[in-house]
């Protein structure tokens, strides 16, 4: 006599969805899945959030989509010159990379 029995489990984890999907920016790479046209227009619609676009020449990253307010505490080509240098060597031509950074500009004022 055969004792079959069958059993389902589903398990899920649940979290809010969160707006805007991205936090401060994408690295995408130059092979990755959509571009930065694709990416800016989902954003434009699920955030009134603005981002900026840089292109990069280089062989593994293509663009990098960076929240405006980010550029308004460090340059451009600061930001590009990090992505190149820590981001780059840690991801392939196929991804898309989120950011979540932290900019801190210190102030000091003297007086005489």
């Amino acid at each position: 006599m055969l004792n079959n029995k069958k059993s389902n489990v589903i398990r899920a984890q649940l979290s809010e969805f969160s707006l805007p999907p991205v936090a401060d920016g994408l690295v995408l790479g130059k092979s990755s899945s959509i571009g930065h046209v694709a990416i800016s227009k989902a954003l434009s619609l699920l955030t009134t959030t603005a981002f900026d676009h840089l292109q990069i020449d280089d062989e593994v990253i293509s663009d990098v989509l960076i929240r405006t307010a980010i550029l308004r505490k460090t340059s451009k080509e600061q930001l590009i010159n990090f992505v190149l240098q820590e981001i780059k060597p840690m991801m392939g031509a196929e991804e898309i990379i989120h950011l979540d950074l932290t900019v801190e500009v210190l102030l000091e004022i003297k007086q005489s």
